[in-house]
């Protein structure tokens, strides 16, 4: 029985139970004799597959998973980047598999899943990080341009959500869903039509997909402001830039992918085991654009 219906009844109550009692790995620990809270934040022996690991926010989220306890699958297009990932997850005391593929296409970022189970024979975690598109005009922006953007940033994602599910049920039991949306998915500024409703596409994914899969597989997402990564290396290397960035920014910095990575963290583990369907806006505490394209009116 989908877990949105008939909350009241008796026999819903003890589904829910028996379904809860199934994802121990997955709940809190705090309360049992000898639990410390930081043990809640535990991915131990946990296996997460993480897309665009090669650099960025992926890698940092990867690196992170791994100081927590968890072996890491690691998938992006360049083989010299992930290996200098994987060589940093194994100093970390944990193992490593890596997959350069070209993961714009959904089918392709699909397949990630069963080569977790292959490599580590389980999977409990999901970071659907891969996307972007480059900024344009409205009127420059075609129809291609659109559904480019959605099947990158959205289709992705829901291809390796939909091919990773079933997986995770069979090993473990549940798992964690964690998809990179972004603040301009929320937010609004010129030259971000593609990119920003592919993101709001996402973060509203997120929540129906949360619906769809709960309660034994929880669907969360981040979405992350303006965070130093390659992305962003010219504005970090110019005052002139950065610094009006800094200072629209109520926290009066950006991000760095460690801020994401912690968030990815908490989501992923028992310490997050109450939130599905959700978005993180690690931000900085933005309520309006830090970063105005050049477009002039029309």
């Amino acid at each position: 029985m989908p877990c949105i219906h008939s909350r009241h009844t008796p026999r819903f109550r003890e589904q829910s139970q028996e379904a809860a009692a199934s994802l121990l790995p997955f709940r809190p620990t705090a309360g049992k004799e000898g639990a410390m809270i930081l043990d809640m934040f535990r991915l131990d022996d946990k296996v997460a597959v993480i897309t665009g690991g090669g650099r960025g926010l992926g890698a940092a989220i990867a690196l992170a998973f791994a100081q927590a306890g968890a072996d890491v699958l690691i998938a992006s297009r360049t083989s010299s980047e992930l290996d200098a990932v994987a060589e940093q997850i194994r100093a970390a005391g944990r193992r490593a598999h890596t997959v350069a593929a070209d993961l714009a296409h959904p089918e392709v970022t699909a397949q990630l899943a069963g080569q977790a189970v292959g490599v580590f024979g389980k999977l409990d975690i999901v970071v659907n990080n891969v996307g972007g598109t480059m900024p344009n005009t409205l009127l420059s922006t075609s129809t291609k341009d659109l559904a480019d953007a959605f099947a990158f940033n959205v289709g992705t994602a829901h291809a390796l959500t939909v091919a990773a599910v079933p997986l995770m049920l069979e090993h473990s039991g549940g798992g964690s869903v964690i998809n990179i949306s972004s603040t301009m998915g929320r937010l609004a500024a010129r030259g971000f039509a593609a990119y920003g409703t592919a993101k709001a596409a996402l973060a509203h994914y997120t929540r129906l997909a949360a619906l769809d899969l709960c309660p034994r597989v929880r669907v969360n997402a981040i979405a992350p402001g303006s965070i130093l990564t390659s992305a962003l290396e010219v504005v970090a290397a110019n005052d002139e830039l950065r610094a009006p960035m800094e200072q629209a920014t109520p926290l009066r910095r950006l991000g760095d992918p460690v801020d994401i990575a912690a968030a990815a963290v908490y989501l992923a583990s028992p310490a997050g085991s109450f939130l599905t369907g959700k978005t993180l806006e690690v931000d900085g505490g933005l309520t309006f654009p830090n970063l105005d394209l050049p477009i002039p009116d029309l």
